[in-house]
């Protein structure tokens, strides 16, 4: 690879979305794929959670990297709905509860950012309010078999069909999608990460799963 070619920054999720937003931003990346146990500890603080998760997953990203002089980006995202934390749905059931639970009412979207390059580490947490119109229960089901629920924190995802559910928000759209840019922004200027790229590379590189 020829110094044209080599990434600023590596991204510890295979997340369509979260490369998405880097791609919109310009960053010039390559993506880190890796598990990392997601299990909530107990009477662990929602924010402290999802923090948690980002720096796990920047860390872990940054084991595996072979390129230390470039920093690792992780990211987390969790929804709140009145003091419950909601996750990705396991199945068709779990999706309708949740939908159903946020019907007509408010909830919040915490999503941290970590950045990550040997001993510094570096979180930004987004919190973004979004409230949903009501929603009936066949709705909710006919939404779940589209496919788009099973791997979204909350089990809906803003930028695709579950658009129709949102009556307003107040915060970081992009925070919502799984990777606030305002604060993510903040966290690669630290790191002079540049963004606005032109010839971004950005595809997979290493892969390593558990």
């Amino acid at each position: 690879m020829d110094q044209q070619q080599t990434p600023n920054l590596y991204l510890a999720s295979q997340s369509p979305r979260r490369r998405e937003l880097l791609d919109q931003i310009g960053v010039r990346y390559r993506c880190v794929s890796l598990g990392v146990p997601e299990q909530r500890l107990p009477a662990e603080a929602a924010q402290d959670y999802v923090v948690r998760l980002a720096k796990a997953k920047a860390a872990a990203g940054w084991l595996q990297v072979k390129n230390k002089s470039v920093p690792v980006l992780g990211s987390d995202t969790i929804v709140v709905c009145a003091g419950e934390v909601l996750e990705k749905p396991g199945d068709e059931q779990q999706a309708v509860n949740m939908l159903l639970r946020m019907s007509g009412s408010e909830h919040l979207v915490l999503t941290a950012v970590a950045l990550c390059m040997g001993d510094r580490c570096q979180t930004r947490l987004s919190t973004t309010t979004v409230r949903f119109r009501a929603i009936c229960e066949a709705e909710a089901r006919r939404y779940w078999h589209s496919g788009e629920p099973s791997d979204k924190a909350g089990g809906y995802g803003i930028q695709g069909l579950g658009a129709i559910f949102v009556e307003s928000i107040k915060g970081s759209y992009s925070g919502v999608m799984g990777l606030p840019l305002y604060e993510t922004s903040q966290l690669l200027g630290e790191f002079d990460v540049p963004v606005w790229q032109v010839s971004a590379i950005n595809q997979e590189e290493e892969s390593s799963r558990e």
